[in-house]
């Protein structure tokens, strides 16, 4: 017979439950943060030296930064995902802040002809890192608001389109071609897997391709940079010199690499070997083998996110679920154009491969956006454990009554299994429910 204190009982219990960071994905963040910080002192070496900042100059920077982004890590993964959604529309205005912030005279700070950072004294902060980070915060918050509409209606599909066009055209101003290619797809991206109309989709792809590819060659180095791309042995001393460079370099390493430190493209060949090249360095020193290693684990770090997604989004999470795919997509289709540029694959752009390339703002920012990845997968956790509970405790009989199944409580979300009597829910890329 149940009595008044069996609720708060429960409810005590529950609360107490906690639950555990997916051990995969922190172990790839640690494996990558790792191997980055072996390559960065590996390959900035004699960069330090010709610059007159002593050999260890760019490493010592580096743990540094990575020791400010763990701090960040940790401040995220245990913040509740519910206090960081409240804050949403402030995160959205502080993104437009930033990027007008470095138009400011005395605050923002032009850098080879690009005005994209932030002058903080110590340092320069590139606006745009921190921006990636808060637009997918708040464009997750928009989807879990308006999720019928965004199917439904083309109003409610248009306005985070909207919102992007705005950023975009910030970037343009900075000018960063890479930056804005990398938000137009994460917006795409989470639109999709949000549940957009499909068809509705085509019309404002079908435009903005032709518009992307008209800012892209409207700067005659952005053409420079093509042309280069399709046959830089061409001007192998001129636009093509980076290109012809990072390819010796991965060619030289063979199978297995020269050894570690062993590079030569790094000794003042190689432009930016520390930062956008590194994984050309990589190829030089640790070979075929090494490249296969960091792209493996990107691999297990973006599919394992997207992952805990699905299973966000199967639990009724919707929030968690689109931030844990904002950032599976930041991380995979920045990864894949930076080893895509250093492989001779896709034209030449600045974007740093994550955790892994020598920089501030982007080792900063990358470690907060993982750090709110494993706290995804830490609410994840406990709700499936608090589920397992309730389902329990429900299954279990009462003391002189009948042994009869008890469904589980109305307002707790079904888990994911291999029953065939358990409907499976995920995101239904575009199709309407019911049609």
């Amino acid at each position: 017979m149940s009595t008044p204190f069996d609720t708060p009982r429960q409810a005590t219990r529950l609360d107490a439950i906690q639950g555990r960071y997916d051990p995969w994905l922190l172990g790839a963040v640690i494996a990558l943060a790792c191997l980055g910080v072996v390559m960065v002192a590996s390959s900035s070496i004699a960069i330090a030296e010709n610059d007159g900042a002593g050999p260890f100059y760019y490493f010592t920077r580096h743990l540094v930064f990575l020791a400010g982004g763990c701090a960040l890590a940790v401040w995220a993964m245990r913040t509740e995902l519910k206090t960081i959604e409240q804050k949403n529309q402030w995160l959205l205005l502080l993104c437009f802040v930033l990027l007008l912030a470095v138009f400011v005279p005395g605050i923002g700070k032009t850098v080879n002809g690009a005005r994209r950072w932030i002058n903080l004294g110590v340092s320069n902060f590139q606006a745009v890192e921190a921006v990636k980070l808060m637009y997918v915060v708040w464009l997750a918050s928009y989807l879990v608001r308006f999720r019928d509409e965004v199917n439904a209606t083309w109003i409610a599909m248009l306005k985070p389109i909207g919102v992007a066009i705005l950023l975009v055209a910030l970037l343009i101003m900075q000018p960063d071609f890479g930056s804005l290619s990398l938000i137009l797809a994460i917006t795409a991206g989470m639109l999709v897997l949000g549940g957009v109309h499909m068809p509705r989709m085509f019309g404002p792809v079908l435009i903005g391709l032709p518009v992307l590819a008209a800012i892209a060659i409207a700067e005659p180095y952005r053409v420079r940079r093509f042309t280069s791309f399709l046959d830089p042995w061409a001007d192998q001393l001129g636009s093509g010199y980076q290109l012809t460079n990072a390819l010796m370099a991965v060619g030289r390493g063979e199978w297995f690499g020269v050894g570690l430190g062993g590079s030569v493209q790094k000794l003042s060949y190689l432009p930016e070997a520390h930062t956008d090249f590194i994984l050309a360095v990589i190829g030089e020193e640790l070979g075929f083998a090494g490249i296969c290693l960091v792209i493996g684990l990107y691999a297990l770090l973006v599919g394992r996110a997207f992952w805990i997604g699905l299973r966000c989004v199967e639990m009724r999470r919707h929030f968690a679920g689109y931030c844990a795919f904002g950032i599976a997509l930041w991380i995979s289709l920045q990864s894949f154009v930076s080893i895509g540029v250093n492989l001779g694959l896709l034209p030449t752009k600045g974007l740093t491969l994550p955790l892994i390339s020598s920089g501030g703002s982007s080792v900063l920012m990358t470690c907060a956006a993982l750090g709110l990845l494993l706290r995804v997968s830490y609410e994840l956790d406990r709700a499936e454990r608090q589920v397992a509970r309730l389902r329990g405790e429900a299954a279990q009989p009462s003391a002189g009554t009948p042994h009869t199944a008890q469904p589980a409580p109305a307002d707790v979300a079904p888990v994911r299994g291999t029953s065939r009597l358990r409907q499976r829910i995920e995101p239904n890329l575009g199709l309407r429910r019911g049609a």
